[in-house]
């Protein structure tokens, strides 16, 4: 049985800030070491390759970039997946998340029971770098904390099928 709660990180870790979701993610992972139910992974993949990490999934916490040009770099979006069509912004990875979970329900995967998007406004995530602009860089802290956090509330969830 896969563990109640993975936290994915997306991002593309040779583009500036678009890598922010797999730095938060790597930090995460240090947080919650050895905190049973709960699995952190980072990816580079898009669209429809992430139907093979979140499906079979109860919980997914998703953390990524955006740039809405809304807000100022470093301001953390907290999404719930009805609310992406409001979210407009550009990011490789994050256009493609509401697609991607309504596919799977009509493919009749099992999705996730609950997803939350953590969504770092970014200032830059199309330049070749490896290093976040200083703004981005200032938000990790707290998109771990909120991330770890939130990772932390859906691993206390009941799980369905699975006696406490």
């Amino acid at each position: 049985m896969k563990p109640a709660v993975l936290v994915l990180g997306l991002g593309n870790d040779i583009l500036t800030d678009d890598a922010v979701g797999l730095r938060v993610a790597q930090a995460v992972r240090e947080h919650l070491a050895g905190e049973p139910g709960i699995e952190v992974k980072s990816t580079t993949e898009m669209g429809l390759a992430l139907l093979d990490e979140i499906a079979d999934r109860e919980n997914v916490v998703l953390v990524d970039s955006v740039q809405t040009g809304r807000a100022p770099p470093g301001h953390i979006h907290e999404i719930n997946p009805e609310d992406l069509s409001r979210v407009l912004g550009t990011s490789p990875h994050f256009l493609g998340i509401g697609e991607t979970l309504a596919l799977g329900k009509l493919l009749g995967l099992a999705m996730p029971r609950q997803v939350r998007i953590f969504a770092v406004e970014v200032a830059d995530p199309f330049t070749l770098g490896t290093s976040l602009t200083p703004a981005v860089a200032q938000a990790v802290a707290s998109a771990v904390e909120r991330v770890t956090e939130q990772a932390r509330v859906f691993s206390r969830l009941p799980r369905p099928g699975v006696m406490t």
